[in-house]
């Protein structure tokens, strides 16, 4: 278990992201007073619906007739986020909410629809559960809802809390518009897929338990999720003990350390050093040259310039000559991030062969 500090901390940069998170924990150990406090914190208003005690039609909308056709009417308190433009939609106790109300919930939380309503990107979700065998009435986690959540385990240490009685809990501090740019999401895109590359069995396990279902176990929905954790804390400067927990928290335990333990152990050049020498050394597995060329598309899309685009290509005309595949995904991500006015280096001569089998020349 994380200390609670890092767990914390990750939800802070969860919440920073916009990434729909669940923090687990046992009742009492001031999950709902953390979450209602970190909104406060980011100047965000705060909504908490209370899984045990609503029905269905309060997250996919209640029939009623207008203007001669039939709407979904929201619930009040999505009402009052779309009103806002923004704001932490906090679900809490969310293993008291039978499995028709947590169906009901999966738009809700993967596309931010509430009836006919569709809630601001800006509105965060974070849900709070106490484990089944500790919630009154306590159901699992169906496992469709479980994969759309990052899983973050809430502890708490007798020292925690004499600290929090004597000073104040701490509450992270964080900016909710600091958050990573398309680029850093492309790069983290593309390094978490060079991995799936490696291990292909682990872009879909679904768990064949239903309590292991429940938690965080690997799929293309909680590997996009993993990424863009990844990107946001690369972008905030998060220490590696705060993005494990988000990555494990998104795809379980076993996926998460070995793309932690894969990423560890990449070395690879820096993307600009790469672009300003030619001779740079590159690596030699396959995995890292998709992981180093993912990396370079990301800077190139970041610097959007001409020069930078055109040195791109030498780069990809020098993975061709030994890993073609590998440099046709490459070019075909170049490809589409062509600036205007840009011309196509000679370099791309060599690359023939390369370009038929992206689709890119006839």
């Amino acid at each position: 278990m994380a200390p609670p500090s890092v767990t914390r901390e990750a939800l802070a940069v969860a919440v920073t992201a916009n990434l729909p998170v669940i923090v687990w924990g046992a009742p009492g150990t001031g999950k709902t007073s953390a979450v209602t406090a970190l909104g406060a914190a980011g100047g965000l208003p705060v909504e908490v619906v209370v899984g045990s005690i609503r029905e269905p039609s309060d997250f996919s909308g209640l029939p009623v007739l207008r203007e001669g056709s039939t709407w979904f009417a929201p619930p009040r308190w999505a009402e009052r986020l779309a009103a806002e433009g923004g704001g932490l939609l906090f679900l809490d106790e969310l293993t008291t909410a039978p499995p028709a109300v947590q169906a009901a919930m999966l738009r809700v939380v993967l596309e931010r629809t509430v009836g006919d309503l569709v809630l601001p990107d800006e509105v965060r979700i974070v849900a709070a559960a106490n484990p089944p065998e500790q919630a009154a009435d306590g159901w699992d986690l169906s496992a469709p809802l479980a994969n759309r959540l990052i899983h973050l385990n809430w502890t708490v240490t007798a020292e925690d809390i004499a600290e929090g009685f004597a000073g104040g809990f701490p509450v992270p501090e964080y900016d909710v518009k600091d958050t990573a740019g398309p680029a850093a999401a492309a790069g983290a895109r593309a390094l978490v897929g060079a991995f799936l590359r490696v291990r292909p069995e682990l872009v879909l396990a679904v768990p064949d338990s239903p309590d292991r279902a429940g938690r965080g176990w690997p799929s293309p929905r909680s590997w996009e999720i993993a990424a863009r954790a990844i990107a946001a804390c690369e972008h905030l400067g998060a220490d590696e003990p705060v993005l494990a927990e988000l990555v494990l928290g998104a795809v379980g335990e076993a996926a998460g350390f070995e793309l932690l333990s894969w990423r560890r152990n990449l070395d690879l050049p820096d993307p600009e050093t790469l672009l300003n020498d030619p001779q740079a050394r590159l690596p030699e597995r396959l995995d890292r040259l998709h992981a180093l060329l993912g990396a370079v598309v990301a800077y190139v899309q970041a610097d959007g310039t001409t020069d930078t685009w055109e040195r791109a290509w030498a780069v990809v005309a020098r993975v061709a000559r030994t890993a073609p595949d590998v440099a046709a995904t490459a070019a075909r991500s170049l490809a589409r991030s062509r600036p205007e006015g840009a011309t196509l280096p000679e370099t791309m001569l060599e690359l023939a062969p390369v370009l038929r089998s992206a689709g890119l020349m006839r």
